[in-house]
């Protein structure tokens, strides 16, 4: 579940580990986005997509949202579990600090800054040197698939990351979605090693090691839900090759 497009990533890579992994897409982007809003619409926005996605009675639901991850977590666990494993995304901070580099964390507005993502750098960063980076409207131009508002919004985090960059967490699941480019507007100025660091790969194992009957296979099959309600994916979301991956998509 996430707000939008930003669970195509880890959704990929759960297809990419287990092929035959049934996968339902749960979100509400007529609600995005979700970080300017209260953490309790946000809560009840996020328990609206977790409760439909239950309904197909999955063996583990993946919070694919950093914000909902933030400010829901709390709250979807102690409706859903233990019955539904509940795995919520993190920064990768910690693997990105290991590296020894200085370390830049791309974020939403919201989370950039926040009491949340400082207690992470705080207890996982070590002595790395960390440079927050507010990337307004990165990923509403992710969801609407508006490359130019993309290269724009990437291109203003870019100036503002440090020269000398090690390693670049992506603190949105929507930012995954556009590594490459993020990659390529940052590299000029970074170390020639520099890392990208995503969460898809970490929850979706994470999932599979959780998931309430670990026996059971499925079909390959998709559902997407939007509010709960059976649809296809947005036009926006087939130019993103985390998609290509998912095998059959029920499309417009």
């Amino acid at each position: 579940m996430d707000s939008g497009i930003g669970l195509l990533a880890a959704a990929a890579v759960l297809r990419t580990m287990r092929p035959d992994v049934d996968l339902v897409l749960s979100s509400n982007p007529a609600s995005m986005p979700w970080g300017p809003q209260t953490p309790e619409q946000i809560t009840e926005l996020a328990l609206g997509c977790a409760r439909a996605a239950a309904a197909y009675e999955p063996d583990a639901l993946i919070v694919a949202c950093n914000t909902a991850s933030v400010h829901a977590l709390d709250a979807l666990r102690a409706e859903l579990e233990p019955a539904l494993p509940v795995i919520g995304t993190v920064p990768a901070i910690k693997p990105a600090a290991a590296l020894g580099g200085p370390v830049a964390i791309w974020a939403t507005p919201a989370t950039t800054g926040s009491a949340y993502q400082r207690g992470l750098i705080r207890d996982f960063a070590g002595t790395a040197e960390v440079t927050e980076v507010a990337c307004p409207g990165l990923a509403d131009a992710v969801e609407h698939g508006d490359d130019a508002a993309i290269d724009a919004a990437v291109a203003a985090a870019a100036a503002r990351t440090p020269g000398g960059t090690a390693a670049l967490v992506l603190g949105c699941t929507h930012y995954e979605l556009v590594a490459d480019r993020i990659r390529a507007a940052v590299a000029p100025t970074a170390l020639p090693s520099l890392t990208l660091h995503g969460s898809a790969e970490p929850v979706a194992a994470q999932a599979l090691r959780r998931a309430a009957d670990p026996t059971r296979r499925g079909t390959g099959s998709l559902t997407v839900l939007h509010a709960g309600v059976p649809t296809t994916l947005p036009t926006a979301a087939l130019g993103y090759p985390q998609t290509a991956l998912l095998g059959t998509v029920p499309t417009a």
